[in-house]
């Protein structure tokens, strides 16, 4: 899909009422992607924590989320479990740092389809948000 697709794709997601958590410890993350993504989603919602996040889905019902591996206390896998116990199974894309492969491994076991490695490209998360969407639409 060209980036014209990408963008024009995005913007029937909002037609769509889509919403999407965020979830990373780092502030400055959460508020980029936040101004990337809040005029693609009928909402967009964000955590700080692991615990945070499994409040948020329960209150949101996100229809995806993307989701940092390494957070303190509850790390990204910990918080899939959590999740997939509740029975939430809409998509996840997970973002790792480089060479975490056997993180990614096991969250693919759960049911992650999608990573993206820290420092990411912004429309690469964009297209990944959109091609994981598309094919929610598609199911």
């Amino acid at each position: 899909m060209d980036i014209a697709l990408g963008v024009s794709f995005m913007n029937s997601l909002s037609e769509k009422k889509w919403s999407i958590l965020i979830v990373d410890d780092q502030l400055g993350v959460r508020r980029l992607l936040f101004e990337a993504l809040k005029d693609d989603f009928k909402a967009v919602h964000m955590a700080g924590s692991g615990m945070e996040a499994i409040e948020q889905v329960k209150k949101h019902d996100p229809d995806l989320v993307v989701m940092d591996m390494k957070m303190p206390r509850m790390n990204g896998l910990e918080v899939l479990k959590h999740l997939r116990k509740m029975d939430f199974q809409c998509p996840v894309i997970m973002m790792t740092a480089y060479g975490e492969l056997e993180i990614v491994a096991q969250a693919a076991k759960m049911g992650v389809k999608k990573h993206i490695t820290k420092p990411f490209d912004l429309k690469e998360l964009r297209q990944m948000i959109s091609d994981t969407l598309s094919k929610e639409i598609l199911a």
